[in-house]
Order: structure tokens, then C-alpha cells, then sequence
């Protein structure tokens, strides 16, 4: 069996403010992508693709993979114009795998466990996601800003990457994409799974601290969680 991780990085982190793609942001000292890659590193995966920022392949090779010996990295491949294409971009280079997780770079702290967890669960399950429990009231709005709806919280999750899946079932179902229009409504990998694919994705528990980095404030509570692993 073997197991294939595509860890994203072509995004340009436009909530963050800042003229550095935020996966190439520093969080005490290294590149918040490095933290991925080494979770990674650590874990049983096999090998890693990296989908970066056309025109960055170079630098990633040079200023990450080498500069710190991340030995699973097969290769590093160009992203697309949405995160769904890009992620396309990487199964199809991520051949003779059998199983793939896709993780955005962004989410620095997944830990190596819980990497080896999910390997465990989607041999069984074909299609795993993490997630970790709702706490807030969440409130659907309209156009408007008023409310429409108030969902029942205990039926609700908040979904967090690695996504694991089969590789073939799950490149069959990338399969079905018009990659010439892009579709704001596929937000994840599972999503492209549920329209395509009749089988069902599970759930299982994600890690509270496996938080994404999206705004400026987000480093500060990465740096602080990562203080508390030393």
C-alpha cells in the first residue's frame, strides 16, 4: 500500500495583508509551509507533492525542500486558479499511489499522529475527513444580512484538513470538472467526492489546535501553540 500526500501552497493569502504568499510567512523562524511538510516527513506517508504558485517551483526546491532535507518530496508542481484545479494538478502527477491526503500548507500544526490516523481510517473507509465540533451558534443569512435560519450546532462540524481518500475513485471524480470554469462551490475535496461519487464520506475527530492560518492575528495563536509543543 501507498500512500500519497499533496500538501497545497499555490494560494495568495489575500486576508492576510501582506505582499508574501502567507504559506511563506515565518512563524518562529521557518516558512509556516515547512511545518506541513514536516508533519509529513514524520508520518507514514510515503511520498509528497507539493502544488505551488506557478513561477515558484524553483524557490520551493531550493528554499524549502533541500535547505531543510525533506526526503519524501517527489515533486513540486504548479497550482491553478482555484484550489480544487490545483489540487487536480497534483493527482495527476501522483501516479501509482493508492491512497492520497490533501492538506493546505496554511494549516501548520497537524500533527504526525494524527497524519498516521487517517492513513488507518481511509483503508477502511475510502473517503476521511477531520473535523472537530461546532461551538459557536451559527446563524444562515441572506443578501440582507438577516437571518433565515438557525442550525441545529449538534449537526454541524468544521471541517479541517488532511482529506484522505482512494486515489483512483477519487481521480475519477475530479474527472467529471470542466476545468475551464471555475466553481465557487467546491470549498473542498469532499465536495468534488459527494457530487461525483455515491459512496459516503466520513468524519472523524480533527485536532483543535490544527488551525489555519488566514488573517495576521492567526500567527500570533500558531506561534503560541507551537511554543507549547516545546
Amino acid at each position: 500500500m501507498k500512500t500519497t500526500a499533496i500538501v497545497l501552497a499555490a494560494g495568495k493569502g489575500s486576508r492576510m495583508k501582506s505582499d508574501t504568499p502567507k504559506q511563506f510567512l515565518e512563524i518562529k523562524g521557518k516558512p509556516i509551509i515547512y511545518y506541513s511538510l514536516k508533519a509529513f516527513e514524520e508520518s507514514k506517508v510515503d511520498e509528497i507533492i507539493i502544488v505551488t504558485i506557478s513561477g515558484m517551483e524553483k524557490y520551493i526546491e531550493e528554499e524549502i525542500v533541500k535547505k531543510y532535507s525533506f526526503a519524501k518530496v517527489r515533486q513540486v508542481v504548479a497550482g491553478s486558479v482555484a484550489r480544487y484545479l490545483s489540487v487536480y494538478n497534483g493527482l495527476e502527477v501522483a501516479k501509482e499511489t493508492d491512497y492520497v491526503l490533501v492538506h493546505d500548507s496554511a494549516r501548520p500544526l497537524i500533527s504526525a499522529q494524527k497524519i498516521n490516523e487517517i492513513i488507518d481510517e481511509v483503508q477502511e473507509k475510502k473517503a476521511v475527513i477531520v473535523a472537530v465540533k461546532v461551538k459557536d451558534t451559527i446563524k444562515q443569512v441572506d443578501f440582507n444580512n438577516c437571518v433565515v435560519d438557525t442550525p441545529d450546532r449538534n449537526s454541524l462540524v468544521a471541517v479541517q484538513t488532511p482529506q484522505a481518500f482512494d486515489y483512483k475513485m477519487l481521480l475519477e471524480a475530479y474527472g467529471n470538472l470542466d476545468r475551464d470554469v471555475v466553481d465557487q462551490s467546491i470549498t473542498d475535496d469532499a465536495c468534488v467526492w459527494e457530487r461525483y461519487r455515491d459512496e459516503a464520506v466520513y468524519v472523524m475527530d480533527g485536532e483543535e489546535t490544527n488551525i489555519k492560518i488566514t488573517t495576521p492575528e492567526d500567527i500570533y495563536i500558531g506561534e503560541n501553540l507551537l511554543n507549547k509543543e516545546v
